[in-house]
């Protein structure tokens, strides 16, 4: 069953909600899964907490895949994912009694980084998906040094990992050298240090490292490099929001049902101006307005 099905059903079966205690927390949420996300979310739930002070929220990482399976089990109001939730998951739900309820918080540009000394200015998806299928492995095979590449790559539970395999692999394997890294800003530290390395992760947080080069990437081997971040350090929201810049996606919370109460009021916060802004100031794209 498709996942938009299921968030009907789900709708439709809210008379029963009061049913699952995790659905709707009074008064204390808790917020569990993306680590690309734990920043972000710990500043909404600081700023929301100060203006509503009778309301305790409790953010922690994990990874995306770690807060659906909370999400699954009851014990977290909301997950938060930097990607979709799977179909496999949606049925995971659906037989512990919950129907997953899908809502766009941000976006995130997705950077492929270099250490600053890598002469190395963009690259193709193509060149990118042979970089971490393991097709491509010395730098100058893609017009740099004669230097063999090192892969860094996030853990298999991380959300960042899974859009990567499926966006830019085409949910082909990553080569098996690949060094997994527990965050993105394991990533950012492995490639500041070390001049042969290759990363990616959420472009906030590779902004002002001067250890680090983002590079720009290009759709096909006939199409302009676009870069995530604009000339004056900042990230381009309309390259993400348009679709030019080909490394971009949402970022998600899940509720086990649609939101009620508490849980309800705290995610309007969240897609209102000042929601958005929390977004902005944090580094990430916030929701193009509409």
């Amino acid at each position: 069953m498709k996942l938009s099905k299921l968030v009907v059903r789900g709708a439709l079966i809210m008379g029963f909600a009061a049913l699952v205690p995790m659905a709707f927390a009074a008064k204390n949420i808790t917020v569990k899964g993306s680590d690309t996300m734990v920043v972000l979310g710990q500043k909404w739930a600081e700023v929301y907490m100060q203006k509503n002070p009778g309301v305790a929220i409790q953010v922690t990482g994990g990874g995306s895949g770690t807060g659906i399976a909370a999400l699954i089990n009851g014990t977290t109001d909301l997950a938060n994912a930097s990607r979709p939730i799977k179909e496999s998951e949606v049925e995971k739900a659906q037989k512990a009694g919950y129907y997953p309820e899908e809502i766009k918080v941000a976006m995130d540009s997705l950077a492929v980084v270099t250490h600053s000394t890598n002469p190395i200015k963009e690259l193709s998806m193509k060149q990118l998906m042979g970089i971490y299928m393991g097709r491509i492995n010395n730098w100058n095979e893609v017009g740099g040094p004669d230097k063999p590449i090192l892969r860094y790559c996030r853990e298999s539970s991380s959300g960042t990992y899974v859009f990567f395999k499926e966006h830019v692999l085409k949910n082909q394997d990553y080569a098996a050298d690949c060094q997994t890294m527990p965050g993105t800003s394991a990533v950012a530290n492995a490639v500041s240090k070390d001049p042969s390395g290759i990363g990616y992760g959420g472009a906030a947080y590779y902004l002002n490292q001067p250890q680090i080069k983002i590079l720009s990437i290009k759709k096909d081997d006939k199409s302009e490099g676009v870069n995530p971040v604009k000339a004056d350090g900042t990230l381009d929201y309309e390259a993400a929001w348009t679709g030019r810049y080909p490394v971009a996606r949402y970022l998600y919370m899940y509720a086990g049902f649609k939101p009620r109460g508490d849980v309800k009021a705290y995610v309007a916060w969240i897609l209102s101006p000042e929601g958005q802004k929390i977004v902005e100031e944090i580094g990430y794209v916030p929701l193009e307005a509409k």
